[in-house]
């Protein structure tokens, strides 16, 4: 078995991969660390349709079909997976001040937050936009470090 070279954390709504030879920002990350998401090269040309529903703000369909959050995140997991979306790779500033590259894989979590956002431009007014905008970092901050 190949010995991987980064730490890897995962749960239903993402995979992390983070340090060795990741710390490196020229180090292109090997095609096989990816475990939830197809590479946007191989993924197919032609979109996919798709119609979530929400009740009070909630997904809690897709297409037509009513599923529980785990259900819904896990089928909108594996049609990201198909259309190589949710891969991010970036550097990050840590709670402690260093700087860290963190590979992220969270092609379900992408779609409900592209689906999300798009609702909101099209129901919030610009005040309320705005003002989302500046409390959604202090928010997460206060989420991350307590």
């Amino acid at each position: 078995p190949k010995i991987r070279t980064y730490s890897m954390e995962s749960n239903r709504l993402h995979i992390s991969y983070e340090g060795l030879h990741l710390e490196n920002p020229a180090a292109e990350p090997e095609e096989s660390m990816w475990l939830w998401t197809t590479s946007p090269e191989k993924a197919p040309d032609k979109p996919e349709y798709i119609e979530i529903e929400y009740k009070n703000g909630d997904p809690i369909a897709l297409n037509g079909e009513k599923l529980t959050p785990a259900s819904l995140l896990e089928a909108l997991n594996k049609l990201g997976n198909k259309h190589g979306i949710g891969r991010v790779d970036i550097v990050e500033n840590r709670y402690v001040g260093m700087k860290a590259r963190g590979c992220y894989e969270t092609p379900g979590g992408t779609i409900m937050l592209k689906a999300h956002r798009a609702i909101e431009s099209l129901t919030l007014d610009r005040e309320a936009t705005h003002l989302k905008d500046e409390l959604m970092p202090r928010y997460a901050k206060l989420i991350y470090q307590g």
